[in-house]
């Protein structure tokens, strides 16, 4: 499997992460699992070092270093919340066109662990804005339709699952989420519409690079997923166009390839 790379210099280089891919192995990993740092690691033929998180089930950009000197610089601007990160969510309901959340968190309970630690609530603080929604007469729920929205969610804090706990509370869960989402609708879209992933991707990242101090914005395309769904639904004019145009460049078979996701598979993050 190839990764698409967005940006390589000599101190850094951004790939475009597919959902289902580990950033690297955790504890509960079986042997064998896909990782992002091995592949690339292997594609380039030199070690890489993640200054960042995805979840395994969220696709997009992800930079990492390639020495471990511009590791901890990237590490300490994402703590200084220096780096803007865009994502967009398919989520059921239609969101109202601007909701700012600030909601403290509880880091989640590790459900694996004898005597899980309940630790105090955190600040988290996310801006949604709704692109678009739809309505199909299909009744999934207690209702005779079925409502959803495109949403882009810009994370001003940077705590674990923070996105969709938010859009959780808000009670617009995304669609695919095994942990925190809705069960039927996430069914009824593997079973009708080919979508066996979380719909959620980050789609834009923008940051001072360490050493150059140059402004850099990477956009990382869409999916096969993601476009059928965009298209079915109508949504493509609703997009950025930055990454309508990135989607448009039609990245290779491995690039937007889509590893099988199945429920609790997002469990033990990076």
């Amino acid at each position: 499997m190839k990764l698409e790379i967005l940006y390589i210099d000599d101190n850094l280089v951004a790939i475009n992460k597919p959902a289902g891919l580990l950033v690297h192995r955790g504890e509960r990993d079986k042997p064998g699992t896909l990782m992002a740092l091995q592949l690339l690691r292997d594609q380039l033929g030199r070690r890489v070092y993640p200054v960042h998180r995805l979840d395994r089930a969220t696709s997009g950009v992800m930079i990492f270093a390639l020495n471990s000197e511009t590791a901890s610089v990237m590490v300490d601007q994402w703590r200084e919340r220096d780096v803007e990160k865009r994502y967009l969510a398919i989520t059921r309901g239609f969101m109202p066109d601007e909701v700012h959340l600030d909601y403290a968190m509880s880091p989640p309970i590790d459900r694996f662990a004898r005597r899980p630690k309940v630790k105090p609530p955190q600040e988290a603080i996310t801006d949604f804005r709704c692109l678009a929604t739809v309505e199909i007469p299909i009744a999934i729920d207690k209702y005779p339709q079925s409502r959803y929205s495109l949403v882009e969610a810009l994370p001003r804090t940077g705590r674990k699952h923070q996105i969709r706990r938010h859009l959780k509370h808000l009670n617009h869960p995304i669609i695919g989420d095994t942990r925190y989402g809705k069960g039927r609708h996430t069914q009824y879209f593997r079973d009708h519409f080919q979508s066996p992933r979380m719909l959620l991707h980050s789609w834009k990242l923008s940051f001072i690079h360490p050493y150059s101090k140059q402004s850099l914005t990477l956009i990382a395309g869409l999916d096969t997923v993601w476009c059928s769904l965009l298209e079915r639904f109508d949504w493509l004019s609703a997009l950025p166009q930055t990454l309508l145009s990135a989607t448009d460049k039609s990245p290779g078979e491995d690039a937007s390839r889509v590893l099988p996701v199945l429920p609790g598979d997002d469990l033990p993050e990076p």
